[in-house]
């Protein structure tokens, strides 16, 4: 599954790119992911010539993928926001710790560490995450 891209600064931009690239090119597609997420990914993909239409190319092409459906998981959903509500967890989030309950044999690849450190699948299951290693500070 593939999660939100998390706010980063513009240092970490290339750090994060190169992870990523490397990371996908050992993966088989169809990446699973929400709506949510790939409505996150369309905006903060608006400012590059073609970011959004190249988002859509991997839809139609079927690399990525978008089972979830909101309207069906709703109640999980709520009850998620509502749970998560403290940390500020947005529908994304919510909609991809849903999917990890879902898809259990996933991981969910994502730069964002409350889904290794906060979120829990089922109440008190840790999500399995591939995410970049931390970096020294």
């Amino acid at each position: 599954m593939v999660g939100a891209p998390a706010g980063t600064n513009h240092g970490d931009s290339d750090n994060l790119h190169t992870w990523a690239v490397e990371l996908l090119a050992t993966i088989r597609p169809p990446l699973l992911t929400c709506e949510p997420v790939l409505s996150e990914v369309a905006y903060l993909l608006r400012r590059l010539a073609g970011g959004p239409v190249a988002l859509i190319d991997l839809l139609t092409r079927g690399l990525v993928q978008a089972p979830f459906r909101l309207q069906d998981e709703a109640a999980a959903v709520r009850q998620l926001l509502g749970r998560y509500a403290d940390a500020r967890m947005d529908l994304a989030d919510a909609c991809l710790v849903r999917m990890s309950e879902i898809y259990a044999d996933c991981e969910l690849l994502t730069i964002d560490r409350e889904f290794r450190d906060v979120y829990r699948r089922r109440g008190r299951q840790a999500i399995p995450t591939v995410m970049p290693a931390r970096r020294p500070r």
